[in-house]
Formats: C-alpha cells, structure tokens, sequence
C-alpha cells in the first residue's frame, strides 16, 4: 500500500528553523519525485518544491529559495524539508506528494499525498 506519512510539525518563533520528514511506504522511492506543499489558513495550497530521482531539487516558491531545502535519504524511505529562517507567513499544514512522473507546480499529478503536519510560526 503506497503511503506517505509527514512529521515534525511544531509551534516555532519567528527564526528559528524546523526539519518536516515524509516518511514513504509501498513504493520505491528512489525512482520517483516528491513535492512538499503547503496550505495557509484561509488561503489555497502552494506548491513550495519538488525533489526528483536524481535528487535534483526544484523550489517553486520564491519566498521560500535560501531558507528551505529538500533532501531524500533512500535508506531511511524518507525526504525531508529543512525550513529555516522561519517566518509567519510559513505558518500552515506542510504535505508532501509522490508524482510518479516528473516535478510539476500541477497539483493534479501528484497521485498520492500524506495527511499533513501543522506548522506554526509564532511569539
């Protein structure tokens, strides 16, 4: 059963930094590409990057390049987001999802997505 699973969401202040990890199953992870999404309170999801399977990391959101970064560890079946420089405007539920062809803004291909982990930036 393909799954995905996030973790690491927490109450952070202003700056300070948090590591999400997605957590997959079912699948052979190596092979295919996952995008980490967000949702705002109030406010459509966001596609925020993507990593593909060569470990190429695409950042879609330009409010996010030079603070967040995505890295994968096969071993662990696990990608994980590094989100720095913490702001509360990043407050909201962080997703990722498994495309099984290629990294795209496009919701729509991604096929299978984690329940989400809440992300709270505040004093």
């Amino acid at each position: 059963q393909v799954q995905l699973v996030e973790s690491g969401g927490d109450l952070v202040q202003p700056g300070g930094s948090l590591r999400l990890s997605c957590a997959a199953s079912g699948f052979a992870l190596d092979r295919y590409f996952i995008g980490w999404f967000r949702q705002a309170p109030g406010k459509e999801r966001e596609v925020l990057s993507c990593i593909t399977e060569t470990d190429r990391t695409v950042y879609y959101l330009d409010s996010v390049k030079g603070r967040f970064s995505v890295s994968r560890d096969n071993a662990k079946r696990t990608v994980y987001l590094q989100m720095n420089s913490l702001r509360p405007e990043d407050t909201g539920i962080y997703y990722c999802a498994l495309n099984r062809g290629y990294c795209t803004r496009d919701e729509s291909r991604y096929d299978k997505w984690g329940q989400g982990t809440q992300v709270t930036v505040s004093s």
